[in-house]
């Protein structure tokens, strides 16, 4: 298990050790729970952490085997990862990647959180609809009861009122420390209809004029990658834009480091290999001007990352390669898209109606000495909250 230092520890516990060292198998219905470090199981658990993903109660491309296994491989070095199975019987009904972390609110304390990294857009786990306080409850109860779990637990990137966070809510109550509403896609209306519900008259003529103005540049063609043959050079082309951009001059370009490139290219691989990957690129006159990757999870959708081409700024390319995005809410598969933008956007809550609440929440674990780190460090987030909120101008 856990040390105190944050390390997963060799010495075996009946109760969250790997399932090859428990005995005797509990009867078919009791849950239990299993530590094990992420990277000692991630291979094994494929096939049940994919059939799991099938069946939870929201979809997650980022808490799914092939994106944190390609996360593990480029961006993990030198952690020390946790992985929390909870099975019913054989069944695995949850998973929770997590680490110890040391600061919260700027305090010098040590808390649990779950395990995130800077492309990782939504922190919900996994969790087999209908079970989700079955899961909190049996996730807590191994908290409450381990040494190495110090202060709280931290739970980063929750979908706001999703099932996922009323089943927490519904065994222990957390406090939401940070909220943050992003751009959602979310209608029954075709493309054509939404794009005139959405976005005003004025804004529909100076697009159209816009696109006018580049057709003269060339032939504008819109297509999806539709042949394996062809990700190795989409992949290099989306890295080859960004990097040119104002990322690559700031220095945080995917391409700007061997670990980042190499995330990027083993993710959007394991993506296609899952059915996942939708990988869409606009060109003018046979020239790529702008690419947008999305995650695929039906009945939901996530829109991963976007580029284009800064000399061609000027014809807006990036709203030009959303509209043609709009397409998802003709995919029956699909009912919605959480674009993945941070709040306020300026150019996709232009173009979206639909929002969505993404928060942060930390809950108290017990023991008097967990519970008064709990509370100094939530008073010290209410107040910083207070702070920026007289600060920041009306929306």
């Amino acid at each position: 298990m856990m040390t105190s230092m944050g390390r997963i520890d060799t010495k075996v516990d009946r109760r969250t050790a790997p399932r090859t060292a428990l005995a005797p198998v509990p009867a078919p219905g009791e849950v239990r729970v299993l530590l094990s470090p992420a990277a000692s199981v991630i291979d094994a658990l494929e096939a049940d952490w994919t059939a799991l993903a099938a069946v939870a109660a929201e979809p997650n491309p980022f808490a799914e085997h092939w994106f944190v296994a390609a996360s593990l491989r480029t961006l993990a070095k030198g952690q020390e990862i946790g992985l929390l199975q909870v099975r019913r019987g054989d069944a695995l009904i949850g998973l929770l990647p997590l680490e110890m972390h040391k600061g919260y609110a700027r305090l010098p304390v040590r808390i649990v959180q779950n395990w995130a990294h800077d492309q990782m857009f939504l922190g919900t786990p996994l969790v087999a609809a209908g079970e989700e306080r079955a899961f909190w409850s049996a996730v807590l109860e191994v908290l409450d009861g381990a040494a190495w779990a110090r202060g709280l637990l931290h739970l980063r990137g929750l979908a706001e009122d999703g099932a996922v966070h009323r089943g927490l809510r519904q065994i222990r109550e957390g406090q939401i420390v940070h909220r943050e509403v992003r751009a959602f896609l979310d209608s029954d209306l075709s493309p054509e209809a939404y794009y005139e519900q959405a976005v005003r008259q004025k804004k529909r003529k100076e697009i159209r004029r816009l696109r006018n103005r580049l057709a003269e540049q060339g032939e504008i063609a819109s297509r999806i990658l539709a042949d394996a043959a062809e990700l190795e050079a989409w992949s290099s082309q989306y890295l080859a834009l960004e990097k040119a951009g104002w990322k690559g001059e700031a220095g945080s370009s995917l391409a700007g480091s061997p670990e980042t490139e190499a995330f990027f290219r083993e993710t959007v691989r394991a993506a296609w290999a899952a059915g996942r990957l939708q990988f869409l690129r606009l060109d003018v006159g046979g020239t790529c001007i702008a690419m947008l990757v999305n995650f695929l999870t039906p009945p939901g959708s996530f829109s991963f990352k976007t580029v284009f081409d800064e000399d061609y700024a000027r014809f807006s390319p990036g709203v030009l390669i959303q509209l043609e995005n709009l397409d998802i809410l003709s995919d029956p598969r699909i009912d919605w898209m959480d674009s993945c933008a941070s709040e306020d956007h300026p150019m996709i809550d232009s173009l979206w109606t639909e929002r969505r609440a993404i928060v942060r929440v930390s809950v108290p674990l017990k023991g008097l000495a967990r519970r008064a780190v709990y509370t100094l460090c939530t008073g010290l987030e209410r107040a910083s909250a207070a702070v920026r909120g007289r600060r920041r101008p009306p929306r």
